[in-house]
């Protein structure tokens, strides 16, 4: 018994010392996300972690394009991006207005930052865009059902499949490739899509949709990737790279408007959440793509969460994701229960609205 013990105390120190060296980035010491010069667009990028990405990117010398529907608030969001660029003389800034749950103008979009970037398609692009209404599931109307769908999947969806037909172009003369550096399409999904919670039935579907594009999409671009190993001259100009990142929650206005529709239950559940500002969100979200990592997450909890639920996923790091992986595994014996009983005890505790 003792040894047991002995042994269990020194795999768990273990386990933490490996898990702060991860967190430190000890396992990744390469910037897998280049973008001093090269030109980034974001979605949703007037406001909240998208306007926070901007800035960020700025900083580390990208030119940015924002889009979003509305231009006043473009307009303030790229003054307040460009005033943190880290070479105002030579990086450039711009906006576009687009519904982007229309496909066709997500095509627009790409055309027109091809146009601006002097003929060549953005080296990054991040779908960003999207927006949560958390709300009893049956107490939803059809159309909020689908507006959640169209705003947080097919915003995504449509703009992968204009910027992946863009970006696998053939190339016929290497001289007109800016570099041949990879290009990163990223997709902004949330926690949601790894955790069933009460009251998430409208959101969180459409950020799970989104984890599973990103992960068949990784497995295609396999394929082109491949094919240019083979073709360096007429094959697409540069590798193509997936990434999907998953935060938490962020304190923002939307959060707020989210709170005004949220059911208590779901608060309840979300009790002792780490909740992140904009800035801490793309701070660490550009970390984990700057590791080289798939799937990014933005806490400790989040982590954990997705080391458990990774499925074919690859790992960020395969022994630390393990080790997480397996005492999670065993946390949610006793996490998934606690989470059961406290929707039950609410419903035995306080009138529940019936459909009629």
């Amino acid at each position: 018994m003792a040894l047991g013990v002995y042994w269990a105390t020194l795999s768990l120190c273990l386990f933490l010392v490996v898990l702060m060296l991860d967190r430190m980035g000890f396992f990744s010491r390469k910037n897998h996300l280049e973008v001093d010069g090269r030109t980034v667009l974001i979605t949703g990028g007037s406001q909240g972690m998208g306007r926070a990405l901007g800035k960020l990117l700025a900083r580390k010398g990208a030119n940015v394009i924002i889009v979003a529907r509305n231009e006043a608030k473009l307009a303030e969001a790229l003054h307040y991006i460009s005033s943190s660029a880290k070479d105002p003389q030579k990086q450039r800034f711009h906006t576009i207005s687009a519904d982007l749950t229309k496909s066709d103008e997500n095509i627009r979009i790409i055309n027109e930052a091809t146009k601006w970037n002097n003929g060549h398609p953005p080296d990054i692009v991040w779908a960003n865009a999207g927006s949560s209404y958390p709300h009893l599931f049956i107490d939803t109307d059809i159309d909020t059902l689908r507006s959640q769908m169209d705003t947080n999947y097919w915003t995504a969806a449509y703009l992968a499949h204009a910027t992946l037909r863009a970006w696998l172009k053939p190339t016929a003369s290497k001289s007109t490739r800016p570099d041949d550096k990879p290009r990163h399409f990223i997709m902004t999904s949330s926690l949601g899509a790894l955790v069933g919670l009460a009251g998430y039935g409208t959101y969180a579907p459409a950020k799970a949709a989104m984890r599973s594009l990103a992960d068949n999409l990784r497995s295609e671009l396999h394929l082109y990737n491949g094919h240019r190993r083979t073709n360096p001259t007429s094959g697409p100009p540069a590798d193509v790279k997936i990434h999907c990142v998953l935060p938490g929650s962020i304190t923002s206005p939307g959060y707020e408007e989210e709170n005004k529709v949220k059911h208590p239950v779901t608060k309840i559940l979300e009790e002792g959440d780490t909740k992140q500002t904009e800035d801490e969100v793309a701070a660490a979200a550009v970390k984990g793509l700057e590791h080289g990592e798939f799937l990014v997450t933005t806490t400790l909890l989040g982590r954990a969460m997705k080391a458990s639920m990774m499925g074919s996923s690859p790992r960020s790091h395969w022994l630390v994701d393990t080790l997480i992986a397996g005492v999670i595994n065993w946390a949610w014996l006793f996490i998934g229960p606690d989470l059961d009983k406290k929707v039950s005890q609410y419903g035995e505790k306080n009138p529940v609205q019936l459909p009629s």
